[in-house]
């Protein structure tokens, strides 16, 4: 037997919005140390708020509820005033700003019993074809990000919920998607440790936790991807730098890791490595298989007791700092959050090639994806009727509403005259356009790096929310400038991040 109960180094996902008795159970035999809560946890805000509180009944005072509420299109909680991706965050570059946003987010999460927050992500984008980064960062050099998310942070602690830097060492200069490939970043250590480790060493000091990249840099450990790896968890993080926060893994789910090691074998080896809590998504059997492979490991040997004591410790000591206990989101506060969060929006728009609005009375052709699906990351686009929407100034505007960007040419539009507007919905490049047409006005609500594609005179606007919406709608119309500049190069590179 152990000393502890393994599932206090666990944490899982739960089913629907309100904690049926047979997930409870589970919870509390298995003494589960932390839940995160999905979209598909999150009812109107009194059931939350209901589910949070039964969590807690059933988990203790020790109860870790966390949630991804970082801002842009990664949101959980929709209801709740609607934060800028970080990018435009960026582009707004101030400081004060960023620490606003942050201390807003904390408080909407407080007020629901939610007391851990996944961000704000330190990893720099610097390879404009990352898939799953993008306007998720800062910036792409260290200065800014390790400025901005570190004032983010500031924000959220002090109003009383915990960050989770992340994913350290730096998820920004992949091509592929942990959740679906294992990346491989070939850098040097002293080019590793330049760029993508500087936020996290500037930051580690006053983060609460970190959460781990699914992730291989070879220059740092050849076989093994950073969430398993003793040389970067122990040897980096713990050892050299002396970081004593929690760390937790990204999910064990995502391909990256379940694809090679297996979802419980994967979870021994992260706690092997240095990590103090997994996060273990999925049914309840694969739940129960990473419980059994814990439990076996400490029995065994292959985990040792003393440091299942000191995670549990630190797990401890996080929940005493940041109880679940839920405050109160006063109206007004919420209300001039809500003007925030417009502000920051606004702040961040950002041109490229001298874009400029059209006048209210020239005629219109704007081009559209009917629908952007969520990929699971990221909450989904937005419908082609809330981008038209942005267009009722206007008195002459033809909606071209088509299925797919990627495949639409509009090289065979007619030359009438209309002013032609693409916006582009969509979290994925889709790569020049057709016989190589161009808009004359290109709007970007989500991935910037578009822009390299489609060289036309562009408006960045780093997301599709709400404010975002809102904040692009009052450019077009005249009534804000953007003021903003590109976090990013945005430009291309000739040589992509391949081994030599």
């Amino acid at each position: 037997m152990t000393s502890f109960p393994p599932g206090r180094l666990v944490m899982v996902d739960i089913p629907g919005t309100r904690l049926d008795a047979d997930t409870a159970d589970f919870l509390a035999r298995h003494h589960i140390g932390g839940v995160c809560l999905f979209r598909k946890n999150l009812g109107t805000e009194a059931e939350v708020r209901t589910l949070t509180a039964a969590l807690r009944e059933v988990m203790g005072p020790g109860a870790l509820i966390g949630i991804d509420q970082e801002g842009g299109a990664v949101v959980r909680a929709t209801f709740l005033p609607p934060p800028p991706a970080a990018m435009a965050l960026g582009a707004a570059d101030s400081p004060a700003l960023a620490q606003a946003v942050g201390a807003a987010v904390a408080r909407g999460l407080k007020g629901l019993g939610i007391n851990w927050n996944f961000a704000p992500v330190l990893d720099i984008n610097s390879n404009p074809a990352n898939p799953v980064i993008a306007e998720r960062a800062f910036g792409d050099d260290a200065a800014t990000v390790e400025r901005l998310a570190g004032a983010w942070m500031r924000g959220s602690l002090a109003e009383g919920v915990a960050c989770c830097v992340k994913h350290f060492p730096g998820h920004g200069d992949t091509q592929t998607d942990s959740h679906h490939a294992l990346p491989v970043v070939h850098k040097s250590r002293a080019e590793l440790y330049a760029l993508e480790l500087a936020p996290f060493r500037a930051l580690c000091p006053e983060a609460p936790a970190v959460m781990t990249a699914h992730i291989v840099y070879p220059q740092l450990d050849a076989e093994r991807p950073a969430t398993l790896s003793p040389a970067i968890l122990q040897g980096i993080l713990r050892d050299e730098w002396g970081y004593d926060g929690v760390v937790i893994t990204d999910a064990l789910m995502m391909q990256a890791v379940a694809a090679r090691w297996g979802h419980a074998r994967a979870a021994v080896m992260a706690l092997q490595a240095g990590a103090d809590l997994v996060l273990a998504q999925g049914s309840r059997e694969e739940q129960q298989a990473t419980l059994d492979a814990l439990q076996a490991a400490f029995a065994d040997g292959r985990l040792a007791l003393a440091s299942g004591a000191r995670a549990a410790a630190r797990l401890n000591r996080l929940a005493v700092r940041f109880p679940a206990t839920p405050g109160v989101y006063d109206p007004v506060r919420r209300q001039a959050d809500e003007g925030l969060m417009q502000q920051a929006w606004t702040s961040g728009l950002a041109t490229l090639l001298g874009a400029t609005a059209p006048a209210l009375g020239q005629a219109l052709r704007v081009v559209v994806q009917a629908a952007v699906p969520t990929d699971q990351v990221s909450e989904a686009g937005p419908e082609a009727a809330a981008v038209l929407a942005m267009f009722a100034g206007f008195a002459d505007v033809q909606p071209l509403v088509v299925p797919d960007l990627a495949a639409f040419d509009g090289t065979a539009l007619p030359a009438d005259g209309r002013l032609n507007v693409l916006v582009s919905t969509r979290r994925d490049r889709h790569g020049p356009l057709p016989g190589g047409w161009q808009p004359d006005l290109l709007l970007l609500l989500w991935n910037p790096f578009q822009a390299l594609d489609t060289p036309a005179p562009t408006l960045l606007a780093w997301g599709h929310a709400a404010g975002a919406l809102a904040a692009v709608r009052a450019w077009l119309e005249g009534r804000v400038v953007a003021t903003g500049r590109a976090p990013a190069s945005l430009q291309p590179r000739a040589v992509e991040n391949r081994k030599p």
